[in-house]
């Protein structure tokens, strides 16, 4: 079980100073992965999530988090593909993984909310058929000199798209979705699977054996697979599953995250990171910098992998 760490992206802790601090003390203390995640719009008078409210751009962030690490990993838990073009986002991944020496992963989701797609200009119809083709694109400009595409839905001129990644045929991709389509998808033709904040962590096991099957069927090998799962932590007092299971998963004292952690890994998971910007004292706009950066510092000391 490799663990990771959520970035300073959302809310009060998501400074300069921080983004670039917090990356330095993750790797420094044995953090295998720092991750980013989109949020472009939240609609007047939805009432969503205070880690919603303000989010910085995944990629610029991890470009910056590149400049001062050399070995963790940088993750986007996800970019939601329908808002970019696959050779708009092929470049940055590229440029990211470029200035890293080859440390992207690139997660990507079909997206959800109306008001996202109508600021993007993006159409919902389709997203999954969509999806399979984006990654076949995206493959294509990183793998080849010379690259051209003419699918259903994107078409690529021949040309040169330089520089390529570091990473050779490109960075990892992983998949998101709950749905069983989009489970399936992610067996069939990514690299692996990227939880969302909503992912019910205690049956996850069915999920990870819906991914695996789907590979298995497609003549790939399932242990190649890579499932990710967002820590939504809630250190301190236990939460109740709102699924009426019991406690809710990484709730509680960090004994208790630590030992469900261990759990995880029973069930498939081969990676997590731990994402701060969930606690309301942390990546909430409203929160107080000093002291969401001072909890945050103490979590990611008291979490750090053994």
């Amino acid at each position: 079980m490799k663990i990771g760490f959520g970035a300073p992206v959302s809310g009060a802790w998501a400074t300069p100073d921080n983004l670039a601090g917090f990356a330095s003390r993750a790797e420094q203390a044995g953090y295998a992965s720092l991750w980013t995640f989109q949020r472009l719009l939240v609609p007047e008078g939805s009432g969503m999530d205070p880690v919603y409210q303000s989010v910085l751009d995944p990629m610029s962030a991890l470009a910056y988090a590149a400049a001062g690490t050399s070995m963790i990993r940088l993750g986007v838990a996800v970019i939601n593909l329908p808002f970019v073009s696959p050779a708009y986002l092929a470049k940055q991944a590229a440029t990211v993984d470029v200035l890293s020496g080859g440390r992207l992963d690139l997660g990507l989701g079909l997206g959800w909310m109306a008001e996202e797609f109508a600021a993007t200009g993006a159409p919902m119809a389709r997203r999954g058929a969509r999806a399979a083709e984006y990654v076949t694109v995206l493959r294509a400009l990183w793998r080849d000199a010379r690259p051209a595409f003419s699918g259903e839905f994107y078409e690529i001129p021949r040309g040169r798209i330089e520089p390529k990644p570091v990473q050779p045929g490109g960075p990892p991709v992983l998949l998101g979705g709950l749905a069983r389509p989009a489970l399936e998808r992610a067996g069939r033709i990514a690299d692996g699977w990227v939880t969302s904040s909503r992912t019910s962590l205690s049956r996850i096991a069915g999920p990870v054996g819906v991914i695996r099957a789907a590979a298995a069927e497609a003549g790939r090998d399932p242990d190649t697979l890579r499932i990710v799962c967002r820590g939504v932590v809630r250190p301190g007092t236990a939460a109740e599953a709102p699924d009426g299971t019991g406690r809710l998963l990484l709730s509680g004292s960090n004994d208790q995250i630590r030992e469900d952690t261990l759990w995880l890994g029973d069930q498939g998971v081969t990676e997590i990171f731990y994402d701060l910007n969930w606690d309301p004292l942390v990546g909430s706009p409203e929160a107080d910098p000093a002291s969401a950066t001072a909890r945050a510092a103490e979590l990611l000391d008291a979490l750090a992998p053994a």
